[in-house]
C-alpha cells in the first residue's frame, strides 16, 4: 500500500477530523484562506529579521509547523520507495522556495517580491492550459503582475533574483504538492515533508542566526509565523490540491501579489500606487474568472 497510511489511528483523532471539516469546504474558498494566512504571516515574519535573520525565521517557521503537523497526523513512516521519494522532493522544495522568497522580501517590498514569485504558478497555469480562455485569464494575472511589479526607485537585483528563484521553485511545489496529495492520505504526507524540509532549512538558519534562534520572543514569534505561513496555508492548499488539477490551482493563486502588497501596507506600511491598485484589479479580475470557468469542469487529475 502506497503512502504514509494513518489506517491504523482511531476514527475520532484530530487529523481526521481535520480532514473531515476540509473536505467539507469548497476547493476555491481553501485556496483563498490559505492565500490571506500565508501572506499576512509573511508580513509579520518580515518584522523578525532583525532579530533571528530571514533564514533562520525560514527555520524556526518550518520546524514549529512539522511540529505541529506531526503531533496532529501522527504519520507512519511505512511506505513505499515513491512515495519518500515524493515526500523528500516536496520538503525539499518548500525549504528552497521559503529560503529564497524570504532573502526576497529582506530585499525589496513584500508585495513587489510575491509579485516576481508568481512568475512561477502563472507558467503552470499557461504551459498546462488546454483552452484558450485560460490563457486569458493567465495573460490578465501576468499584466497584473507587471504592473504591480513597478515599484518607484527600481529594485535591489539580489532581491529579484531570489524571487524569481522562489518563483521556480514554487511552480515545482504545485507539481509535486499534487503528486503528494494523490499518494497520501489526510496530512500524513504534509507532515513527513515539512519535517524533511525543516531538516533542509536548519543549517541555512543556523548558520545567519546562531543562538539567537533560542531567544524566548524568537520561539514565540516562531510559532506564530509557523501557524499562519505554514501550518494553516500548506494544509489547506494540500487538500485544495487533491480536488482541483495543478494549471487551475496556478490561476487561483493569482491573488498571491495582490493579498501581499495588501499585508505589506496594513502591517509594514509599504505603500501602494495608483497602478499597484490597478494591478490588484487585475489579478482579482483574473482569479474570478478561472473560477466561474472553471467550477463546472470535469475534474482533471492534474500531475501523473
Amino acid at each position: 500500500m502506497s503512502g504514509a497510511s494513518s489506517s491504523r489511528r482511531p476514527s475520532f483523532s484530530l487529523g481526521h477530523a481535520s480532514a473531515r471539516a476540509l473536505g467539507a469546504i469548497p476547493p476555491p474558498m481553501l485556496v483563498l484562506v490559505g492565500v490571506v494566512s500565508l501572506q499576512v504571516g509573511a508580513a509579520f515574519a518580515k518584522q523578525l529579521f532583525g532579530m533571528a535573520g530571514a533564514s533562520g525565521v525560514v527555520a524556526l517557521r518550518l520546524s514549529f509547523a512539522a511540529l505541529i503537523l506531526l503531533a496532529v497526523w501522527r504519520p507512519s513512516l511505512r511506505m513505499d520507495r515513491k512515495t519518500l521519494l515524493v515526500v523528500a522532493g516536496y520538503g525539499s522544495v518548500l525549504a528552497g522556495m521559503n529560503v529564497c522568497i524570504y532573502q526576497a522580501f529582506e530585499r525589496i517590498p513584500l508585495g513587489a517580491a510575491v509579485t516576481i514569485e508568481f512568475l512561477g504558478p502563472l507558467a503552470v497555469a499557461v504551459i498546462g492550459s488546454r483552452r484558450k480562455l485560460d490563457v486569458v485569464w493567465a495573460v490578465l494575472a501576468g499584466l497584473g503582475v507587471f504592473l504591480l511589479s513597478r515599484v518607484e526607485g527600481g529594485l535591489d537585483p539580489v532581491g529579484v533574483a531570489f524571487a524569481l528563484m522562489a518563483g521556480a521553485l514554487w511552480a515545482g511545489y504545485i507539481l509535486v504538492g499534487a503528486k503528494l496529495g494523490s499518494r497520501t492520505t489526510g496530512g500524513s504526507g504534509l507532515a513527513l515533508g515539512m519535517a524533511f524540509g525543516a531538516l533542509v532549512a536548519a543549517p541555512f538558519g543556523i548558520a545567519e542566526a546562531g543562538t539567537s534562534l533560542l531567544h524566548p520572543a524568537v520561539l514565540v514569534a516562531g510559532l506564530m509565523v509557523a501557524l499562519m505561513s505554514s501550518v494553516i496555508p500548506y494544509s489547506l492548499e494540500l487538500e485544495a490540491l487533491r480536488r482541483m488539477p495543478p494549471r487551475v490551482f496556478g490561476v487561483l493563486m493569482s491573488l498571491e501579489p495582490a493579498v501581499a502588497a495588501l499585508a505589506g501596507l496594513l502591517v509594514l506600511g509599504e505603500l501602494l500606487g495608483a497602478w499597484q491598485w490597478v494591478a490588484i484589479a487585475c489579478v482579482v479580475a483574473a482569479s474570478v474568472g478561472s473560477v466561474s470557468t472553471t467550477k463546472n469542469e470535469p475534474k482533471d487529475t492534474g500531475a501523473n
